[in-house]
């Protein structure tokens, strides 16, 4: 491997390792600060370290072989609606969009530990900035949200900017294409293990390559996400994978899963 290489794979695992730090050290410190108080929305958001921004041109997929695709641009038949009779949200030119206000869709079928492919596109028209801006999510078994953001020169709370583990885990590099263009998150989920009174055994893991950049590096996931507080496990068994209705207009397409391993101990 050349040296240059070397030297940025090297600083790249030593970013990420003191970000692992300070995310420790806030939610501990805010742990104990929050409990004679409510918590508030504000409590879990930081904006320092800002990721490098770099540029990213690879990616795209199709699926392989052995792949399970759940969205091939036709229909909505492996999906489910989530606050309405069916899903009704739109298909046009293969591709999938958010109808605001109308609720997240999950998959029909559960999974444990996958990979998980998928391409995603904010509106090429800006509206709003920070959180307000392209928003969305990709829920793995419907607790573990990968943040879907246009990312693309906008300034928001680190740990909610696209392809952050959201509130916990800021991604390695900003790789972001502006709004508009299609990126891609290709995702490797290790589910939790509980045992059988529900006591975790092995939290869950995830990585995640976005535009074909490592951003997660096998992260250790603190728990569900949460909007408000600190996340904590509750024991579970496999699940949908969903994708958010934040209000705004996300589109997504070419979805495939292939699993890794079979499902947790409890049920």
């Amino acid at each position: 491997m050349p040296p240059a290489i070397i030297l940025e794979y090297t600083l790249m695992k030593s970013l990420h390792f003191l970000i692992s730090l300070f995310v420790l050290f806030f939610f501990t410190l805010f742990s104990a600060v929050a409990q004679d108080r409510e918590w508030v929305p504000e409590d879990t958001e930081f904006y320092t370290p800002v990721p490098p921004v770099v540029e990213a041109v690879g990616g795209f997929m199709e699926p392989p072989s052995d792949a399970f695709v759940l969205f091939d641009g036709t229909d909505f038949s492996n999906w489910l609606p989530t606050r309405t009779p069916q899903v009704e949200w739109t298909i046009e030119d293969g591709a999938m969009t958010v109808t605001p206000r109308t609720g997240n869709i999950f998959t029909r079928d559960s999974f444990g530990s996958i990979q998980l492919y998928l391409e995603w596109r904010t509106p090429e028209v800006i509206d709003g900035d920070g959180q307000g801006r392209g928003n969305s999510g990709v829920f793995l078994q419907r607790r573990y949200e990968v943040q879907v953001l246009d990312s693309y020169q906008n300034e928001t709370y680190v740990n909610g900017m696209a392809a952050s583990v959201y509130k916990q885990y800021v991604p390695l590099a900003n790789a972001a294409r502006p709004p508009g263009e299609w990126q891609n998150y290709n995702i490797i989920f290790e589910a939790p293990e509980f045992d059988e009174t529900g006591e975790l055994v092995t939290p869950a893991y995830i990585t995640v390559f976005w535009n074909g950049v490592l951003v997660q590096n096998r992260v250790e996931v603190e728990g569900p996400t949460r909007y408000i507080g600190l996340p904590e496990y509750v024991a579970h068994g496999e699940d949908g994978i969903m994708l958010q209705d934040h209000g705004d207009l996300v589109s997504f397409r070419n979805i495939w899963i292939r699993k890794l391993d079979e499902s947790p101990v409890w049920e």
